[in-house]
């Protein structure tokens, strides 16, 4: 007799699942056995217009493939529609045992010409959506004592990237937002967990390629195909990884990392106390060899992806 599905029996709610890297998990959550919401506004990627065509596109490739979903064009960014959300998984299935929070967009500037639009329409999407859906789900969660999330991080909030400040500050929150569900959760046997995808979508489209060493970084990053990311999204909400919460993955083509969390790495002490000056004279030169470089993402995993 064959195993069941990893995920039989569950119902699990996707966000921005009408492309790309939501999609791809989506998809596969729905292979592994879970009935899915496919939550999608259909905006652009800076946010702009939507529809609901991409969300019917997923929904129709579930069915194609066998698998049950439903469609929910709520947006993530307000407390109200991200309860319709969970609602939905509710008046559809009856239940709700998945939460992955993917919905983005992004409005990529040099951090001395971003707008409070461009700062504020980027937290209210990343950091806000991914903490008011999971808010709405942590009541059901709570109740029936199991659950699990999965939310979307970066190596821009993670390591570091140009122009990136709002998403970069929204996409670090992100992880602590979830190692803060992990603690206060463990109780009821909910999990939190991130993931830090490489793919190639509309959201790394705007990467600049225009110097050879620019073109070849993006034809590396091309490689590296959206539904490389759903197998580690579909082990962590399955319950294989029941022991697993609180952590941070990296997902890179065919690459897995443990991301490591801020730690202290160096340490003076000084009975006295200090003075500015004896910071400057002392603390800082013993402390110098272990500061952090101002590195970007590309620089940290900068060999081509395997």
């Amino acid at each position: 007799m064959s195993p069941s599905p990893m995920l039989a029996g569950k119902v699990a709610v996707v966000t921005g699942a009408g492309g790309g890297i939501g999609r791809e998990i989506a998809l596969m959550m729905a292979l592994a056995g879970a009935r899915v919401v496919i939550n999608d506004i259909g905006v652009s990627v800076t946010g702009d217009g939507g529809s609901a065509t991409p969300a019917q596109q997923t929904k129709a490739i579930i069915e194609q493939r066998g698998g049950e979903a439903v469609i929910n064009t709520d947006s993530v960014s307000s407390w109200g529609n991200a309860r319709q959300i969970v609602q939905a998984a509710l008046d559809a299935f009856g239940r709700i045992d998945i939460v992955v929070n993917n919905a983005g967009i992004l409005r990529d500037v040099i951090f001395h010409k971003m707008t409070e639009d461009d700062w504020s329409s980027v937290i209210n999407v990343h950091l806000n959506g991914s903490f008011f859906v999971s808010r709405a789900a942590a009541e059901h969660f709570r109740k029936q004592e199991s659950g699990a999330f999965v939310h979307m991080s970066s190596t821009s909030g993670l390591i570091g990237n140009f122009g990136q400040a709002t998403y970069s500050a929204a996409k670090l929150g992100i992880t602590a937002l979830s190692k803060s569900i992990a603690l206060d959760m463990k109780r009821y046997n909910v999990r939190s967990n991130c993931i830090a995808p490489f793919a190639w979508s509309r959201m790394t489209g705007s990467i600049p390629a225009e110097t050879p060493e620019q073109k070849a970084r993006v034809e590396r990053i091309k490689q590296m195909t959206p539904d490389k990311n759903a197998p580690m999204a579909v082990f962590l909400a399955s319950d294989a990884a029941r022991e697993v919460s609180g952590q941070v993955f990296a997902t890179r083509h065919n690459e897995i990392f443990l991301m490591s969390s801020p730690r202290p790495i160096r340490g003076i002490h000084r009975a006295e106390g200090w003075t500015p000056e004896l910071i400057a004279e002392h603390a800082y030169p013993a402390l110098k060899a272990s500061l952090m470089p101002l590195d970007r993402s590309g620089e940290v995993f900068s060999w081509d992806p395997v």
